[in-house]
């Protein structure tokens, strides 16, 4: 605990100019406008590349949750710059959802290079308040590297429970935490509040996968994976989707 301490006083000695834009009220605005989305689309990139087999995988069964119509209508929770795209089937209806409004360019780009897909609407809004979205609604969400930095986990599930259909999906793909005894989870916990303010509240430590197993699906497949970053405290992935 001495050691986790000391070394997150280092880290905030080095970032103290975030630390002081923060205190003054200036970084979130400047994080959310231009910082998060520019960072986003580089780190995003180098995840895309080592996640992408494992997303391949976890969207080859989508078309199996269409509705009665025939049709799969699917909203996506922390879009972002669109990068799960290319993975939904042809004809699929897609509706956006991030609660920052600032990743309009990369999505622009997304969407122009992904033509085989509908896009109903984008509304800016957090996963945890979905209100704009009716009840049962939809075949299936689709959540990827959000649940770390939403406000509440277990709202932001009761919520996707609520604008599921009966038989419809929650697809996931997100970084946990390590095993307590790991040298990784030591380090998560000393990079957790410089990370947290830095990376637009993500955190490092939540064991998702227990978020998951305590919500009301009927099923669910959860698979733990490791998705090497370099130098990065997010090694630890959980990959699978549950069934309302």
């Amino acid at each position: 605990g001495a050691s986790v301490l000391l070394l997150r006083a280092c880290l905030a000695l080095l970032a103290w100019p975030i630390y002081l834009l923060s205190f003054l009220g200036m970084w979130e605005p400047f994080c959310r406008k231009f910082f998060f989305p520019f960072i986003l689309d580089k780190i995003g990139a180098a995840h895309e590349k080592k996640a992408k087999k494992h997303k391949q995988e976890l969207f080859r069964n989508l078309p199996d949750f269409k509705g009665p119509s025939g049709e799969l209508r699917l909203l996506e929770i922390g879009t972002g710059g669109g990068t799960n795209f290319q993975f939904y089937p042809a004809g699929c209806k897609v509706t956006c959802t991030d609660i920052n409004p600032h990743f309009q360019e990369s999505l622009t780009k997304s969407m122009k290079k992904n033509q085989h897909l509908h896009y109903e609407q984008f509304l800016v809004t957090a996963g945890e308040d979905l209100h704009q979205v009716p009840s049962g609604s939809v075949d299936a969400v689709v959540c990827t590297l959000v649940l770390c930095s939403v406000q509440s986990v277990s709202s932001t599930l009761r919520e996707v429970l609520r604008v599921l259909r009966p038989g419809g999906a929650f697809y996931f793909l997100e970084h946990v935490a390590a095993e307590h005894s790991s040298w990784r989870y030591f380090w998560q916990q000393v990079y957790y509040p410089a990370w947290k303010l830095v990376f637009a509240g993500c955190c490092l430590t939540r064991e998702l996968w227990k978020n998951l197993e305590e919500a009301k699906f009927s099923e669910l497949k959860i698979q733990h994976i490791s998705i090497a970053m370099p130098w990065m405290p997010i090694e630890p992935h959980i990959v699978g989707y549950g069934v309302k």
